[in-house]
């Protein structure tokens, strides 16, 4: 099947013969759906707390959060192509012709190109497109007013002027402040420096980013991190990573042969944000934050935003703690039956730990260690919002090949949309993943778990694609928050909608949660 060359690109890219036959493997066979119970609802899954109740967690949090190294983790690799999918499209078939303005007219929606020159002005920035525009003599106004769109495009998503269709979401001007502008990531510098702070006054956060935009991401935060350490009275420590290379996953054909390029190599593809399980299994700290790029707010929302993030904190630090007492009970080898009761009731009844009935039937040395296996896991706290009819994975209880029950994060990939009974409990859910998450990555003894043995393999899931005009079949790795943490403790809270903004295309931007007051 591969050939002298094949083999050099192959090792080349830190895998193995045997690497690249499993993932042909996984084409040929194709990914089990995952087997739903039920969706994780409150008092069934899910953690929904009073305003009382989330105020004390918070200052749990505020209390106790100096006494760990906590680490801001944030995906920030993408393009932000696909934000701008609408103006590209408009910007191919529009002729300026009496038809096609009479078209630009007659739709006005929220996602509409009228909508996005209509409220131009609105933008974080529209400040610096005027200008960059004026240095050539034109007057994007006036553009605008004669009906003239093109160029203004031009100057806003290709290399002619600002390249924002080609640049990383991390690098785009979100929002206006009275001084100037904020980068998505200087968002994230300062939400950094409010919750991610150690007692020495560092702030620590890791992002992943393509290779080619790295050094932009670099000069960006280089250029303005002094201001935010100066306001905020910390000091950044800010590192980066790229998706590596042995994440990668090969394309085939539709018949399942290893898919080429026009030279000929091996053509591969990046495994999905599941490939980032590696980046975050590489990094020292005990909590670790996980938030999308685009999921920020301005300073006026902050607050809102930070109590819930000091939720879901608190609650990790109180739920770790009382695991670590735990398990190191459960270490010496000997527990009274009642000692062994408190141990199950928590493990039941806070840690959501099915229990099958065999437990019932062991002798007291496997009831020991059946429950330190359980305990001794890493542990996420997921934020999950109600379902207002965003796309999107949800919290589910589900079933494994033993018959175990678990909470997953599952996404409508991943669902047997063509059986009545699953799409039954699909119906029946009522919240939805935001990518908001806190997770303990080490263990009772203070090292860091090895990630990669929590992954369920059997999650990743295969798509259709186009290449050079041929059809292609590309598969992706567990997602991050689905697969990858498959096998970790997996605690869900209800968190309002106010915590989740994403900006998936550019006129989200003129939302009144992205716009000052």
């Amino acid at each position: 099947m591969f050939t002298e060359k094949d083999l050099q690109q192959i090792v080349g890219k830190g895998l193995t013969q045997d690497n690249i036959e499993t993932q042909i493997n996984n084409f040929k066979r194709g990914f089990p759906y995952i087997v739903l119970s039920a969706p994780a609802t409150p008092n069934n899954g899910l953690n929904s707390y009073n305003h009382a109740e989330a105020i004390t967690l918070a200052k749990y949090f505020d209390d106790n959060y100096k006494d760990y190294e906590i680490l801001k983790f944030v995906p920030a690799s993408g393009a932000a192509s696909r934000m701008f999918k609408h103006l590209f499209e408009f910007k191919q078939t529009y002729k300026r012709t009496p038809e096609d303005i009479e078209k630009y007219k007659s739709d006005q929606g929220f996602n509409s190109v009228y909508n996005f020159f209509k409220n131009i002005d609105k933008f974080a920035f529209y400040y610096q497109l005027k200008k960059l525009m004026s240095y050539d003599g034109l007057d994007l106004v006036e553009l605008i007013n004669d009906y003239n769109f093109i160029p203004i495009l031009d100057y806003l998503i290709t290399d002619q002027g600002m390249n924002y269709a080609f640049l990383p979401k991390g690098l785009l001007l979100f929002h206006n402040y009275s001084d100037e502008p904020r980068l998505s990531v200087e968002e994230h510098l300062v939400e950094s420096a409010h919750y991610s702070t150690n007692k020495a006054g560092t702030s620590r956060m890791h992002l992943t980013v393509s290779p080619e935009h790295q050094h932009k991401f670099e000069n960006a935060v280089k250029a303005k991190k002094g201001k935010f350490e100066q306001k905020y009275d910390v000091e950044f420590d800010i590192n980066f990573s790229q998706q590596k290379p042995n994440t990668d996953i090969i394309a085939v054909t539709p018949d399942n042969k290893p898919a080429r390029d026009v030279e000929g190599d091996l053509l591969f593809r990046p495994g999905g944000h599941g490939a980032l399980i590696q980046n975050l299994n590489d990094l020292v700290g005990e909590i670790v934050f996980i938030r999308n790029i685009d999921n920020i707010v301005p300073d006026r929302l902050r607050d809102q935003t930070y109590l819930y993030k000091k939720v879901i904190g608190g609650l990790l630090f109180k739920l770790q703690a009382k695991t670590f007492e735990f398990l190191d009970l459960l270490d010496g080898g000997y527990l009274t039956d009642e000692e062994l009761e408190d141990v199950l009731y928590f493990a039941q009844n806070e840690l959501n730990i099915f229990i099958p009935d065999a437990y019932y039937g062991f002798d007291q040395m496997d009831k020991i260690d059946f429950l330190f296996n359980k305990l001794n896991r890493p542990i996420r706290v997921c934020g999950m919002v109600k379902n207002e009819g965003e796309p999107g994975g949800g919290p589910f209880w589900v079933i494994d090949k033993d018959d175990n029950l678990s909470l997953q994060i599952v996404e409508s990939t991943q669902m047997d949309l063509n059986n009545e009974a699953q799409k039954e409990i699909i119906s029946k859910a009522t919240h939805f993943n935001p990518v908001d998450l806190v997770c303990g990555v080490k263990n009772y003894k203070g090292e860091n778990f090895n990630l990669k043995e929590y992954i369920d393999p059997n999650t990743g899931f295969i798509s259709s694609k186009s290449q050079g005009g041929k059809s292609i079949k590309a598969q992706e790795l567990p997602g991050l928050w689905n697969g990858a943490m498959a096998d970790w403790i997996t605690i869900f809270v209800e968190t309002p909608i106010i915590t989740f903004n994403p900006v998936k295309t550019i006129n989200d931007l003129l939302r009144p949660q992205h716009q000052p007051e």
